[in-house]
């Protein structure tokens, strides 16, 4: 999976097409107005460059999500992960949890992860 990097008014205008799930694109136009003071160019320009990275798809005046807001922030961590820790997810583990102290239900939740990853194989 390639990465997909946002700035953060980027992931700003990204929010706002994630919770609205489907959004028409004067809407989207007014919303930006309103919540970023941008011109009409300046929000075709952003969501010109999200659909070609390939985060939503405009078509027929409808904007529309082709990647969730978690598929988005699962990508991100498995960039984080493969850069930062060699692609080891247990050496990313260890370099989180040192010196914290995990709760007993923080235990077992990530042992029924566990668990359930063993189960899907």
């Amino acid at each position: 999976m390639k990465e997909i990097s946002l700035g953060s008014l980027e992931e700003n205008f990204a929010h706002i097409i994630w919770n609205a799930k489907e959004i028409t694109s004067s809407e989207l136009i007014r919303v930006c107005e309103k919540e970023f003071n941008w011109k009409r160019t300046t929000t075709y320009t952003v969501l010109k460059r999200l659909c070609n990275k390939g985060l939503f798809k405009s078509e027929g005046g409808i904007v529309s999500v082709v990647m969730t807001e978690e598929e988005y922030k699962a990508n991100q961590s498995q960039h984080f992960i493969k850069t930062s820790f060699g692609d080891s997810l247990p050496a990313f583990f260890c370099a989180f949890t040192k010196g914290r102290k995990l709760s007993k239900e923080e235990v077992n939740y990530l042992a029924d992860l566990v668990d359930e990853y063993k189960e899907k194989k």
